[in-house]
């Protein structure tokens, strides 16, 4: 069962689309119509692949992918009260368990709808009624409606991704010749390209062009300003002065793409250096918010960096096919990432994930979605403290790397939110400003 969004007491409700002109507004308003639409788009230019596939059967269930689509976008942009799902995904039932606790919480005065129920849940629940259009209508699927975008981004970001295997290449000649100091600056750049990595989402460029074609490093020391909160020194510590050695590292992943490259290199230099021996990846079960990886963009990412004619990105793709062939990385997907959820949830609505995370001695937490959920989606003071937002939220110690394309954010200082807000009003939901913002439950 799902625990729906609460109205605790000293707990700030919830973003939603009600406040008129916000950033959830124009994004049930404007940005989601437009995503819609890119989906029925690629589905209509993938006609002529489906009937090569699967003859006239093809063009029978793109024609009702898309009529179901089309019928949630005028749902959508008229406000028309939200649905249960009818598909045979396993999480069916739990989304439409979902949907009545909302509609409890709500009362019977009005009905659970887009623009008057919380954000994070009308957000997640389209790109869960767009898997269901797809699903409802075999044989195609298993179609990814994202993909074309997310193998695009990687494409067009080829000479950073090589930057980057030429740098961790550097390294590893001389790990064994690398001072403890050395090691922790090399570990912050590769945190730090991790961090602006999170720059590339195609959710929010509403699936425009977005990848990475400067120097990921190079670029580094004119966007340190931009970083908010920095606790990556907190990072560090639980990496290296521990009683024991770390065993694992959870890294829960945002964008497929460049993004996804940063993780990998940040993940291998993790396991090279000894600072961590195993690597767990979590990844989404379905195609969700445009660009966020799936296990089938995991795979095939490894599978591109070994096939490049550039010697090092070649090399790293070996080196990570071998880490997952011997169990030192494991990739992992859970329904619950593809849920609404806010995280204070998992231990009540997904206790099996949340006993994995708490064997590991850090988790990672990618990107503005997964900050979203750690925070609760709610209209936080930005003062408030990260713990406290977190609402006991804490298998383990958790590091959040995003870059700020919504507005919630907390544990700033005191002035800082409204320093920073005379020179940029839209400085929350830009993806010009970042936390590396970290929480140990052990602190409490």
């Amino acid at each position: 069962m799902m625990a729906a969004d609460q109205t605790v007491a000293g707990v700030p409700p919830s973003l939603s689309a009600k406040v008129v002109g916000s950033f959830a507004y124009l994004t049930v308003k404007d940005r989601l119509p437009t995503i819609l639409t890119k989906v029925i788009d690629t589905i209509h230019r993938n006609k002529n692949k489906f009937f090569k596939e699967y003859g006239e059967e093809g063009i029978q269930a793109e024609k009702q992918a898309i009529s179901l689509l089309s019928k949630l976008r005028n749902e959508l942009q008229t406000d028309k009260p939200v649905v249960d799902l009818t598909d045979n995904l396993p999480d069916r039932e739990a989304w439409n368990q979902y949907l009545k606790r909302q509609q409890r919480l709500q009362g019977d005065q009005e009905s659970v709808s887009w623009f008057k129920s919380p954000w994070l849940y009308v957000e997640c629940y389209m790109y869960r009624r767009i898997q269901e259009a797809i699903c409802l209508n075999p044989p195609i699927n298993e179609f990814d409606v994202f993909n074309e975008g997310k193998t695009q981004s990687f494409f067009e970001s080829q000479q950073a991704v090589m930057t980057l295997c030429t740098y961790l290449e550097n390294i590893s000649k001389n790990t064994e010749a690398i001072s403890k100091s050395q090691l922790f600056e090399h570990f912050n750049t590769l945190l730090q390209v991790s961090l602006w990595g999170n720059k590339c989402d195609l959710s929010i460029s509403a699936g425009q062009e977005n990848s990475q074609k400067t120097s990921p490093i190079d670029s580094l020391s004119s966007l340190q300003p931009f970083i908010l909160v920095d606790d990556s020194s907190m990072v560090w510590s639980t990496l290296t002065s521990a009683q024991k050695p770390v065993n694992r590292v959870d890294i829960v992943l945002d964008n497929a793409g460049f993004e996804l490259v940063t993780d990998l290199v940040l993940a291998d230099f993790l396991v090279a250096s000894g600072l961590a021996r195993q690597i767990n990846f979590h990844g989404k079960s379905i195609p969700w918010f445009v660009s966020d990886v799936t296990a089938k963009d995991f795979q095939w990412t490894v599978r591109m960096a070994m096939a490049t004619n550039h010697m090092w990105t070649s090399k790293r793709g070996v080196q990570w096919q071998s880490y997952l062939k011997a169990g030192v990385w494991h990739y992992h997907d859970h329904q619950f990432w593809t849920q609404p959820h806010e995280f204070c949830a998992m231990a009540a609505d997904a206790p099996d994930l949340y006993a994995t995370l708490q064997a590991a001695d850090l988790v990672l937490f990618k990107g503005d979605l997964n900050y979203r959920k750690l925070a609760g989606d709610r209209e936080w003071d930005h003062t408030v403290a990260f713990g406290t937002a977190l609402q006991g939220f804490g298998p383990a110690p958790l590091c959040s790397l995003r870059t700020l394309k919504a507005n919630v954010q907390v544990g700033l200082q005191p002035g800082q939110a409204e320093k920073i807000a005379s020179y940029d009003a839209n400085w929350m939901t830009s993806g010009s400003y970042a936390v590396i913002q970290f929480h140990s439950p052990q602190s409490e």
